[in-house]
């Protein structure tokens, strides 16, 4: 049975027709970035740019989308004084970017599954509850009554996607939101695009979900929905369905309710990077699911990328030398996990890293948007001297693998900065791993 119910949560952008072309695409995109540009050098007519921005980004998914999410909340990519209008116009596309047609859906689905929608479903809300860059989520019920969330890829996104992927404009706009833009290499920018088609693999991102669960299945405050197999393809995911209060909601709790959901979310986040080797880099608020007793439930698991063994070794070294304030340690494996070679980038990467890891040196930490906003900016600050010559010859770029890392850093830095809570991280790590520098 299919229902036409109102959806509950983020208000949905209005159905939109997808476009595919790429000089189509480009087009749009090229409009948007010279309006927004200009509105902010003229400081006028800000929220209504970021407004139309916003319309345009959410009705052309895929990698504009993205570049809109970063907008709504991670700190130091638009100047502070118009933050709050961007925030508030861009924030819609966490989960309320323009949905496909209901028709268009559930052929898919049906394709797909290889049955009709009332034969794989009891119920089958047509109207979505979320809807973002890749695809949208549908509530529905299975028929041994249980509640599930399917979701479905935008019809024609693999198309606009590829062009998205294709168009040299967009991605340097990505790799501007990263803030890697004059660190990248041919290397870095086929990473991209290697994470990002990803995302239109759900049968991965099925096993990765199911990866993430077992990792953290022991922890209480924790939720991953399991995925129903029998209901899920390369193109559609059903998993169990799951609530909880937006972001949003969540930030107006009482604060040691906001501590222990930012305790939760670093726990999730560095179990999973530095014992599992599991990262995900797309930390944006829409992903989360704020519940009482400090529990999360997490959804999303299109960008991640598994931690080769080495590397999570040297990352756990790295954090207990900050959690045990080793300033000398910690130096040692800034350069290990960079592979630096000396001279001055060495001493501005260093830096850099160190400012990342006061929340675990000067541990009980608040994180705050002027934190998070000046640790992006020092990166600007060192991508530009890069740019301009000011460092000498023992540059070294990115490691392979590590693209996404600061996708990672900002966003989640800024996502516990709006909870606002002082929380002692180094305790919570000290709960993932011993401080024994000789356990792997």
């Amino acid at each position: 049975m299919r229902n036409a119910q109102a959806c509950y949560g983020p208000r949905l952008m209005s159905k939109t027709k997808l476009p595919k072309g790429r000089l189509g695409r480009f087009a749009r995109l090229a409009k948007v970035g010279f309006q927004t540009g200009r509105a902010l050098m003229g400081s006028k007519d800000v929220a209504a740019t970021a407004a139309r921005s916003a319309a345009v980004l959410g009705q052309l998914r895929g990698l504009a989308t993205k570049i809109g999410q970063m907008a709504s909340y991670v700190d130091g990519l638009v100047p502070e004084e118009h933050r709050e209008a961007f925030e508030r116009s861009m924030k819609q596309l966490q989960q309320g970017a323009p949905c496909s047609a209901p028709d268009e859906v559930i052929a898919l689905i049906e394709r797909e599954l290889g049955q009709s929608v009332d034969t794989l479903f009891e119920s089958f809300d047509e109207q979505p509850i979320a809807s973002a860059s890749i695809g949208q989520v549908h509530r529905a019920s299975l028929h041994d009554g249980r509640e599930v969330a399917v979701k479905v890829q935008h019809p024609g996104i693999d198309v606009a996607l590829e062009a998205d992927l294709n168009n040299a404009s967009l991605m340097e706009r990505m790799f501007t939101s990263f803030n890697t833009a004059k660190l990248d290499s041919k290397r870095l920018l086929q990473e991209a695009k290697e994470r990002f088609r990803e995302e239109l693999n759900y049968e991965l991102e099925a096993s990765r979900q199911r990866a993430f669960g077992e990792s953290h299945r022991d922890h209480s405050h924790v939720i991953i929905p399991e995925v129903i197999d029998s209901h899920s393809s390369r193109r559609v995911l059903t998993s169990e369905f799951v609530r909880g209060m937006a972001f949003d909601e969540a930030r107006q709790q009482p604060q040691a309710l906001r501590k222990q959901w930012c305790e939760t979310l670093w726990y999730y986040v560095y179990k999973a990077n530095l014992i599992d080797g599991l990262f995900n880099a797309d930390p944006h608020p829409g992903n989360y699911l704020f519940q009482e007793n400090g529990k999360i439930a997490f959804i999303d698991y299109g960008c991640v990328q598994p931690v080769p063994p080495a590397r999570r070794k040297r990352a756990l070294r790295m954090h207990r030398a900050a959690n045990r304030r080793d300033e000398h340690a910690f130096r040692d494996c800034v350069r290990a996990m960079l592979q630096l070679k000396g001279g001055t980038f060495e001493e501005l990467a260093i830096g850099y890293t160190r400012q990342a890891f006061e929340p675990l040196f000067r541990s009980p930490y608040r994180l705050t948007t002027n934190y998070t906003a000046q640790l992006v900016n020092r990166f600007k600050d060192m991508a530009n001297q890069v740019r301009t010559a000011k460092v000498d010859d023992h540059f070294v770029t990115l490691p392979a693998g590590m693209l996404f890392i600061n996708r990672l850093q900002f966003g989640f830095f800024s996502v516990l900065a709006r909870l606002d809570a002082e929380v002692d991280y180094a305790a919570v790590e000290r709960t993932i791993y011993p401080l024994d520098t000789t356990a792997s």
